[in-house]
């Protein structure tokens, strides 16, 4: 659905300023691979506050505390 949107979005930016709308579908992809590092660095941070949440709560899973499922 979410492409569809798109789509549509980018012939309606076609018909009103053809220009801005080949400009953006040539630099989409650039924008995408700057992305890139950003993403990675989410997936990083991510991981490491898992880590330490697992870490900070491994005692009270030892001893037996209360399991929810968050």
């Amino acid at each position: 659905m979410r492409s569809l949107l798109l789509l549509v979005g980018w012939c309606i930016l076609f018909v009103l300023c053809w220009p801005l709308a080949l400009l953006a579908l040539i630099l989409a992809p650039f924008v995408w691979l700057l992305s890139l590092p950003l993403r990675l660095l989410g997936i990083t941070f991510d991981a490491v506050f898992a880590l330490l949440k697992a870490v900070l709560f491994l005692p009270a899973r030892l001893l037996g505390g209360a399991s929810r499922s968050v």
